[in-house]
C-alpha cells in the first residue's frame, strides 16, 4: 500500500466527542460568543484562529468558508470518525476548526473506502481514523473504489501465482493475518504456497470481519454458541466507575451490569492501554476536573445508544481475543522472494503510486468562497 497519509490532527479536543448532540451545543455555545469569550472557547493555535477562513473539505459542501469571526455559517452534520484504536466517535467537519485536516483522505472517503492504521498492531476501519493512529492508508486511490492503494502488478501476480482472482479486501486480510513489526517497519510477507495463502486469507477476512463490526453491509459479528452481551440492569443516572467481575463476567457501570463479558474482552489491550476502560474514560471526560470551555459540555445523562455501542463493542473485543491465539501462530511459509518481485515489475513501486491520485472531477471552495486551484 505505496499511497500513505500523517492521521488528522486536530489541535483541539472540542471538536470531536462520543455524542453528536454535544457537538451541536458546544457549536451553539462557541457562534454565541464574542469577542475574548468566543478567542477563548475556540482554543486558537498557529494554524487556526476565529480570525481566519480555510477551503471547505471535500464531500462537505454546506461548510462555510469564510472568517469564523465574521460568519460561521450553520453548523456541519456531525461525521463518524475513529478517534481512537475500536472508539468511533464524531466530529465537526469544517477545515476552520481543524490543525490539520488532510484534504486528500477526505476526497476519497465514501461507501466503498477502507482505511488502515498502524497501531502497531493492524487496524481497519470505514471511518476517517483521527488522532494517534499513525500514518492512515486508505485501501483504494479514488472514490467509488476505482484505483485500489496497492503496488501495481501486485494483484495480477498473486492471482497467477495462487490460481484465483484477488481482490483488494484479500490483500487487506492477508496483512491482518500475515504482517508483523519488523526491523524494517511493518513487514508483509506474500506466501508462495497456495495451500497457505488460502488459510492466511480464511483468517484474514474473519478478522477484517471482526474489526469492521458490520460495516459497509457486512454482518455485525456475533459470539459463536448464541453468547453475547446482554442488559443485565439498565444504567440509571451517570455512572461513575466502570469495574469488571472475573467470576460472573459482568461489567459494571455504576448501578447498570452488562453480562456476559468474557475476560478477553476486559483484558484487550491497543498501544499498551486498555480499551473498554479508555472508552468509558473518553465518555465521562467532560464531566471530570481537567475539562474546560466548550470540552466540559456534553449529555447530562448516560445516554442509551452508548451503552448498545458498549455491547457491540465487548463483541468486537472477545472475538478479537479469540482470534488473537490463531493470528499468533499463523505461519505463511517460504514468501514470494524480492527477486520475483522484482522481475515482475512489482517492486519498486513507481513515484507516483505514493503520491495522491488526481480525483478532481468538481469544483472545491477554497477560503472566502473562491475556487481552490490544485
Amino acid at each position: 500500500m505505496p499511497w500513505s497519509v500523517g492521521g488528522l490532527r486536530l489541535g483541539r479536543d472540542w471538536v470531536a466527542a462520543p455524542d453528536p448532540a454535544a457537538l451541536r451545543a458546544r457549536w451553539a455555545a462557541l457562534t454565541g460568543s464574542e469577542g475574548a469569550e468566543r478567542e477563548r472557547l475556540f482554543r486558537p493555535s498557529r494554524s487556526r484562529r476565529p480570525d481566519a477562513g480555510a477551503a471547505a473539505l471535500p464531500g462537505q459542501r454546506s461548510a462555510s468558508t469564510a472568517r469564523f469571526a465574521d460568519a460561521p455559517g450553520p453548523c456541519p452534520d456531525p461525521v463518524r470518525v475513529l478517534r481512537e484504536p475500536f472508539d468511533e466517535q464524531w466530529l465537526l467537519p469544517d477545515q476552520r476548526l481543524i490543525d490539520t485536516a488532510r484534504p486528500e483522505l477526505w476526497r476519497v472517503r465514501d461507501e466503498h473506502q477502507l482505511f488502515l492504521a498502524l497501531t502497531p498492531d493492524p487496524l481497519v476501519t470505514a471511518h476517517l481514523p483521527v488522532g494517534r493512529l499513525g500514518r492512515i492508508r486508505p485501501l483504494h486511490r479514488r472514490p467509488g473504489g476505482a484505483e485500489p492503494n496497492l503496488t501495481p502488478g501486485l494483484l495480477a501476480l498473486l492471482g497467477a501465482h495462487h490460481g484465483g482472482r484477488v481482490t483488494p479486501e484479500d490483500v487487506l486480510g492477508w496483512i491482518l493475518a500475515a504482517g508483523r513489526p519488523g526491523p524494517r517497519g511493518y513487514e508483509v510477507p506474500l506466501a508462495a504456497d497456495p495451500e497457505r495463502w488460502r488459510a492466511g486469507l480464511e483468517l484474514g477476512h474473519r478478522l477484517l470481519g471482526v474489526q469492521l463490526r458490520g460495516a459497509r453491509g457486512g454482518e455485525p459479528p456475533r459470539l459463536p454458541g448464541g453468547r453475547r452481551p446482554y442488559v443485565r440492569s439498565a444504567v440509571a443516572g451517570w455512572p461513575r466507575e466502570l469495574a469488571y467481575d472475573a467470576e460472573s463476567e459482568t461489567l459494571g457501570l455504576g448501578n447498570g451490569t452488562v453480562s456476559p463479558v468474557p475476560a478477553g474482552a476486559w483484558e484487550y489491550e491497543a498501544q499498551g492501554v486498555q480499551v473498554l476502560p479508555a472508552w468509558f474514560a473518553a465518555r465521562t471526560a467532560h464531566r471530570g476536573p481537567d475539562a474546560d470551555g466548550l470540552a466540559a459540555l456534553g449529555p447530562a445523562e448516560w445516554p442509551q445508544s452508548w451503552t448498545s455501542e458498549l455491547l457491540a463493542l465487548v463483541t468486537t473485543l472477545a472475538l478479537l481475543a479469540e482470534l488473537a491465539p490463531a493470528r499468533a501462530a499463523f505461519e505463511p511459509g517460504p514468501g514470494l522472494s524480492v527477486e520475483a518481485l522484482r522481475t515482475a515489475g512489482v517492486l519498486p513501486p513507481p513515484a507516483w503510486a505514493r503520491r495522491p491520485a488526481s480525483v478532481l472531477d468538481h469544483q472545491e471552495e477554497g477560503p472566502g468562497g473562491q475556487f481552490a486551484l490544485l
